[in-house]
């Protein structure tokens, strides 16, 4: 499971000229899911995001979480995480996890990023989603489990 975390001052995601879901400062978190993940390694990526000390305390220096800024997380799918460029130019995504297995993860990862009590919104799983959003610093990290 790879989670992309950007901070933000805002993101939206749009999807048929509608929009689905936006926010205010926090996280956007695109979420890769591969065949063999769990809920274990939702479990882990859901607390390291909540927890991961990426924004700035009064002195700059990043030392508060987004719970702690009481933030706001939009999570989306996104299975090209899974890609696999190593070989040739077209991507592969042997890896990525069935559309029903990955839905469910993406659904749960979510709602254990709510158990934290952080406000979460969510894109529309295997919509074709506009994105929109201002990346804060730019801060960006890639978390792996």
């Amino acid at each position: 499971m790879k989670a992309l975390l950007q901070r933000v001052k805002y993101a939206s995601v749009t999807t048929d000229n509608r929009l689905v879901a936006k926010i205010g400062k926090g996280l956007l978190i695109f979420l890769g899911i591969e065949k063999n993940d769990t809920q274990i390694q939702a479990d882990y990526l859901a607390h390291k995001a909540a927890n991961l000390r990426i924004f700035e305390d009064n002195f700059h220096k990043m030392n508060l979480s987004v719970k702690d800024t009481n933030g706001e997380i939009l999570v989306v799918s996104q299975f090209t995480l899974t890609g696999d460029v190593s070989r040739g130019n077209r991507p592969g995504f042997e890896t990525a996890a069935a559309p029903e297995e990955a839905n469910k993860l993406y659904l749960y990862f979510s709602d254990k990023l709510r158990e934290q009590e952080i406000t979460v919104k969510n894109g529309i799983f295997q919509a074709d989603m506009q994105v929109e959003l201002l990346n804060d610093g730019p801060v960006t990290f890639m978390l792996e489990r």
